[in-house]
């Protein structure tokens, strides 16, 4: 037992985020010691440019551009990073997938059964495929599908689904695999910039403080309003039910400032819808702080300064942190 405690101190696991933007591909790698309590580490930060137009909104275009820039990003990848097994995942946009969160009850016997403790993850896969293929209106077999069952306490059990068109999932395996990386996930890019935005706020801010988290992605303004550690609101903007930025941030923080807003995302989109920083600050009442890696964990190399500060990496940051955390 003394053995193995003793290697649990030592062993680290680590990580990799990979987020190709219209612009860039980004690479985050963190690590940790397997027991828990320590700080996490940056261990490597790489952003290589992405040649115009390989993108077109969640297409990849040009999946060699894309393939060379995956493998030019990781080409200086520290030996104490490749000597490890490294979980990879990445991102795709919001608007690439639909979330869904239905009571467990919606599903007839199949829920019920699985309310009782009768049934299995597998008695619901038939029903839950069949509402992921409604809620996409595409057949499922052009359909990537993740669901869970979500047995909070307190709150009737739901069944949350996300779909994605199989072929976005699959270019980026592709181009991954092409590239010698091998995925292990794939997340959406507004929940892995959540992710990040949280665990900034759990490092730089006071515990159960009330927060804002607003992330800018090429498909718009995403924001969530976190009180005593949960989400209590989320907003997107275009909406058909925002008439502007500024209605959806009032109506994500629903009349009452919070305490801080933590920012990350490509900070220069706000300027197409006349919006500034500090115009955000002034609509949600509170103090801005940009996402940035420098705070979020001890470095052990030389890394780059600008990379560190930039809030763009928020999504791979978080692509890495699940790698670490599961």
């Amino acid at each position: 037992m003394r053995i193995r405690s003793s290697l649990l101190v030592k062993v680290r696991r680590f990580a990799a985020g990979i987020d190709v933007s219209r612009e860039a591909v980004r690479l985050v790698v963190l690590s940790q010691r397997l027991r828990m309590g320590e700080q996490m580490r940056v261990e490597h930060l790489a952003a290589v440019p992405l040649a115009a137009g390989a993108m077109a909104g969640v297409e990849i275009v040009d999946r060699a551009a894309v393939t060379r820039a995956m493998r030019e990003v990781f080409a200086d990848l520290p030996r104490a990073c490749a000597s490890h097994t490294l979980r990879c995942a990445m991102a795709l946009p919001g608007s690439a997938t639909l979330m869904s969160s239905l009571p467990l009850s919606r599903f007839g016997a199949a829920g019920e059964l699985a309310v009782a403790g009768g049934g299995t993850l597998a008695t619901l896969e038939s029903a839950v495929l069949g509402e992921a293929e409604r809620l996409a209106g595409i057949e499922r077999h052009a359909l990537a599908v993740d669901w869970f069952i979500d047995g909070a306490p307190r709150r009737a059990a739901s069944v949350t689904i996300a779909t994605a068109g199989r072929q976005h999932l699959e270019a980026r395996i592709e181009c991954a695999a092409a590239a010698g990386v091998t995925l292990t996930a794939i997340d959406g890019e507004p929940h892995a910039a959540l992710r990040a935005l949280r665990h900034a706020a759990m490092l730089e801010l006071e515990p159960h403080e009330t927060y804002a988290a607003i992330w800018i992605g090429a498909d718009g303004v995403y924001g969530w309003r976190i009180a005593d550690e949960a989400v209590t609101s989320e907003m997107h903007y275009p909406a058909p039910e925002h008439t502007d930025l500024a209605d959806a941030l009032r109506d994500l923080t629903d009349g009452g400032a919070p305490g801080c807003a933590l920012l990350g995302g490509e900070l220069e989109l706000l300027d197409g819808v006349g919006f500034s920083v500090a115009d955000l600050g002034d609509v949600l009442g509170c103090t801005v702080l940009p996402f940035e890696c420098l705070s979020l964990g001890d470095c052990v190399r030389p890394l780059s300064a600008e990379l560190l500060r930039e809030p763009t990496c928020a999504v791979a940051f978080g692509l890495a942190l699940r790698g670490v955390m599961e």
